[in-house]
């Protein structure tokens, strides 16, 4: 892989991961092993072709998983520590779970049912976690279930999941996803279904392949084991427990409106055993994470830039557009400082008011109140900053004219820029 060879002679990737070897590919992504020089924390490095992207039509798979990874923390589910981009890669710097897949695990033979019921517990405080900020996976599988070295399962590619915003007037989703024995009988009758429900019968497959060692729905031919799915003709070998017998009916009932839910499945006796809560692993706030004191500049990593927006909007990853009438980021080689001090040096030559803001940053208006812009600086490396520029009142046109024609040429002549001083980093507006 070309650009994998280039890294490794660089030595770096990005001048921050050593890569290593490839850990598995797709038709779109390769998956490599690499190490943080700075921590020697192991990292796997997902490498996405943007051209492969664009022939295929699921940039926006790849924009959503992006965005509803960055809303989640919780020890079950594989971290997504940044994402990089070249002009022509993504690259999703995530967790390493050394363990692998669950599936490799599940071909050497069943598990016996306390083993199974303490994954089966862990996968559905994960789900349950996500359901609880709008997001649905949609292709829960053990091929998607990974183990670390301590046993603890993690859930990991969100490629395929939903978010409330897709929902639709009826208030259902209706994208027709997932993996054919795991999908839900509601999916293939193509009437729109439940994302929440959908995960608990492919919950409820995961179970019964734990601890069967096979799946519940399978025929050489596809369309006889959709059938069996529609229908829910399934048999539990001779050793489930009646419990588990009954945890799985409720799990794998083709109604969803009296599937057992996510909430139910906490309260369920074969559930419940051994279990322990996990606390809440929630994102903080967008307030001060320190408790007040801190550093007056904020430090980055390149996920931290798509995340930080609350917008989460991620076309800088996709294309080269540089902003337009509501803001922009670009990259400038300069301290956060400096930045700040030129842009009210431009600003008071061009006659606006200029006012601090507590950390990096500066609102501009001018002096009739008209239009106001606001200017931010974050610190992503010891000398290279992200600029993010917002208007905050007035015409967009106006906003522009300033902003383009006056500030920022005065701005980027004054600091070393990056090699394109226009560059456009994840999430411009």
């Amino acid at each position: 892989m070309p650009e994998m060879e280039q890294a490794a002679e660089n030595a770096a990737l990005f001048g921050k991961y050593e890569v290593g070897k490839l850990l598995g590919c797709g038709a779109f992504a390769k998956v490599y092993h690499a190490r943080n020089i700075k921590t020697g924390q192991s990292v796997a490095v997902k490498v996405i072709s943007k051209k492969k992207l664009t022939a295929s039509g699921l940039a926006v798979n790849v924009k959503r998983e992006i965005s509803i990874m960055s809303r989640l923390r919780h020890p079950n589910i594989v971290k997504l520590h940044e994402v990089l981009a070249t002009k022509t890669k993504i690259y999703f710097v995530l967790e390493f779970v050394k363990g692998g897949e669950l599936f490799a695990r599940i071909s050497k033979g069943r598990f016996g049912e306390d083993h199974a019921r303490r994954y089966f517990q862990q996968l559905i405080s994960a789900v349950a976690y996500c359901h609880a900020r709008g997001v649905f996976h949609r292709d829960l599988k053990p091929e998607n279930l990974l183990v670390d070295e301590h046993g603890n399962l993690k859930v990991s590619d969100f490629g395929l999941s939903a978010v409330r915003d897709q929902i639709h007037i009826d208030g259902l989703l209706h994208t027709l996803c997932g993996t054919p024995a795991y999908v839900a009988p509601e999916i293939l009758g193509k009437k729109g279904y439940d994302g929440a429900k959908v995960d608990v019968w492919s919950c409820g497959v995961v179970l019964f392949v734990l601890v069967a060692g096979y799946l519940p729905f399978n025929d050489p031919n596809l369309m006889v084991m959709y059938r069996k799915i529609y229908k829910g003709e399934f048999r539990c070998p001779r050793w489930f427990s009646n419990d588990l017998r009954r945890f799985l009916s409720r799990l794998l009932d083709t109604n969803p409106e009296t599937r057992i839910t996510v909430d139910e499945i906490f309260n369920d006796p074969w559930f419940k055993k051994g279990y322990k809560q996990v606390r809440d692993f929630g994102l903080k706030g967008n307030g001060d994470e320190n408790g007040g004191g801190g550093e007056s500049v904020k430090d980055l990593n390149a996920f931290d830039i798509i995340s930080f927006s609350s917008g989460l909007n991620l076309s800088g990853l996709f294309d080269e557009s540089c902003g337009g009438e509501d803001g922009e980021r670009f990259l400038l080689r300069d301290s956060p400082e400096k930045v700040v001090e030129k842009v009210e040096d431009a600003a008071k030559a061009t006659g606006l008011v200029v006012r601090r803001k507590k950390e990096c940053g500066v609102e501009l208006e001018d002096c009739k109140g008209s239009f106001g812009i606001l200017v931010e600086v974050y610190r992503l490396l010891a000398e290279l900053v992200v600029v993010e520029v917002k208007r905050r009142d007035g015409d967009g046109g106006v906003f522009m004219d300033v902003w383009r024609n006056k500030l920022r040429p005065f701005l980027c002549a004054a600091s070393s820029s990056t090699s394109d001083p226009a560059q456009p980093v994840a999430g411009d507006s």
